[in-house]
């Protein structure tokens, strides 16, 4: 489970985390509970708010209003605004990063920590790896005071202390909640304290049992305030009922069963693409499902490209090329759609696509290669 920035500021602070004074705003009414100047922080569950304008200060009334207002109205790469975190300004004179994690590869927590926090780490972890500092911890031993004081050190923190003292609490939470990520950026260092701006936290969804009322709690919240906003793909899922699961990206993907379309998602990663969703029709789809499940995914108005990766199992191929044929000719759109086809009656299905002028390989890789770099030149 991904929490809203507002749950895992809230999370830290109930273990000794300092951070800024926040109010929760649902609607325009909630206005008059917030003190101004504040600084208006959409609540989307992705990243990069900053450089897409989720992220307002405002000082008068009047602007706080039209401000909010715009904000209610907005979409942040593919997430319409669902709440805002109204939080007092903070005088800052560095900004850290620091996240704690599992790294799965070495299959062992990693600490990791930048002098180079803010909306820009994402460059810094491409450009300049180096300035991001890395320490494996012993999950047996912990993390060990020593390498925490290192690691300050390296950071050119003057309390030390203090660093020690918030990295122990990183690690305490992050057990504690059965966590897979925690990560704060900015870690402000302010003329007072240590202090998180800002908090993302992952839940490991298969230790929900351990922690029935906090997940119970955590879901209410997000059903809550999504009960708001709903995209129009998602709503004609929901309608059609059709697995459809947005994530935000620009390539639009459907597969026939849940392991081909996960294998693509990772492909298209690999790839360097973002993936704007998962689809999946089940393995017994006909024409008729490849067609409404076109209008599911095509409903988002982020998706650039679309990717339809088919191994044909239980699903014959030409049914799906039928399907497929008929959504474009009985559409006006302008999304370049690109096929990987295979399995039972493939040998069908692809000269049907091709005839209508689709993109149709036999190769997920080739389909996933030409879908990225097609996102890319848009």
């Amino acid at each position: 489970m991904r929490l809203l920035e507002f749950q895992a500021i809230r999370l830290l602070a109930e273990k000794g985390i300092f951070v800024p004074k926040g109010v929760l705003v649902t609607s325009p009414k909630d206005l008059q509970k917030v003190s101004l100047p504040t600084v208006l922080k959409a609540q989307v569950p992705v990243g990069g708010r900053g450089k897409a304008g989720g992220i307002r200060r405002v000082e008068q009334a009047e602007e706080a209003s039209s401000v909010v207002n715009e904000l209610f109205d907005s979409t942040i790469m593919g997430h319409p605004v669902q709440a805002l975190l109204a939080e007092d300004p903070v005088e800052v004179s560095r900004e850290l990063y620091v996240a704690y994690l599992i790294d799965k590869q070495a299959n062992m927590p990693l600490l990791m920590a930048s002098s180079a926090g803010g909306i820009d780490i994402e460059e810094v972890a491409k450009k300049t790896p180096e300035r991001i500092i890395k320490k494996y911890i012993d999950p047996v031993v912990g993390a060990q005071d020593y390498a925490i004081r290192s690691l300050a050190k390296a950071l050119e923190i003057e309390d030390v202390r203090a660093f020690v003292s918030l990295i122990r609490k990183i690690c305490t939470i992050f057990q504690e909640l059965d966590a897979t990520l925690l990560e704060i950026n900015p870690l402000a260092i302010t003329s007072n304290e240590l202090m998180a701006l800002d908090a993302k936290i992952l839940l490991d969804d298969k230790a929900a049992y351990r922690h029935q009322e906090l997940f119970s709690e955590l879901e209410s919240e997000q059903k809550y305030l999504d009960r708001r906003h709903k995209s129009r793909a998602e709503e004609l899922s929901e309608k059609r009922q059709i697995n459809y699961v947005p994530l935000g990206g620009n390539i639009g993907m459907i597969a026939d069963g849940a392991g081909t379309g996960m294998l693509t998602l990772d492909m298209i990663h690999d790839a360097g693409g973002k993936p704007a969703n998962f689809c999946e029709m089940g393995g017994m789809a006909n024409a008729e499902i490849m067609q409404r499940t076109m209008e599911v995914v095509l409903a988002d108005d982020l998706v650039k490209v679309l990717i339809i990766s088919l191994i044909g199992g239980l699903t014959r191929m030409d049914e799906m090329a039928e399907g497929i044929v008929r959504y474009v000719k009985d559409n006006d759109q302008s999304v370049p759609i690109v096929i990987r086809m295979c399995g039972t009656n493939a040998d069908a299905g692809i000269p049907m696509l091709r005839e209508a002028g689709l993109d149709a390989y036999e190769d997920l890789a080739t389909a996933v290669q030409t879908a990225v770099q097609q996102a890319k030149d848009l």
